[in-house]
């Protein structure tokens, strides 16, 4: 895939962040983490492989909560509004992009829904996207 930059922000305009890399996934997750972090059915996250993380305003205002029993799952947030933020592996060798901060078109379509089997019973369906009962197999 192509070098891409994504653009985005929190819903009061206080934190701005610019992400450059490869996105490799778009993943709708249906685990209860993800429901209850975002407070819908699921979360619509982009996974990029970033080759160059700005935070281009409101960095002060970026929150983050890791669960301390969880291997994967943390949150980053705006301390002012509460909105959904890129995460950071620590690493760098993975951003967890909540699609719905995104100023515009990521390029990429969801390529599946994980943790099908956890999902809300009241969960809107209808697309034809796959499904897996936890993550996608690798492969």
């Amino acid at each position: 895939m192509a070098q891409i930059t994504l653009r985005g922000g929190c819903l009061c305009g206080a934190v701005r962040y610019e992400i450059t890399g490869e996105a490799t996934r778009f993943y709708h997750c249906h685990c209860q983490r993800c429901r209850r972090a975002t407070g819908t059915g699921h979360a619509s996250n982009v996974i990029v492989t970033p080759e160059n993380v700005r935070w281009t305003a409101g960095e002060e205002w970026l929150g983050r909560y890791k669960v301390p029993e969880a291997k994967r799952f943390a949150t980053c947030f705006c301390k002012n509004c509460g909105s959904p933020l890129p995460r950071i592996a620590p690493d760098m060798s993975r951003a967890v992009i909540p699609a719905g901060s995104l100023d515009g078109d990521p390029g990429i379509r969801p390529m599946a829904r994980i943790f099908w089997d956890s999902r809300a019973q009241w969960l809107c369906g209808g697309d034809d996207i796959p499904v897996y009962a936890e993550y996608v197999p690798e492969g």
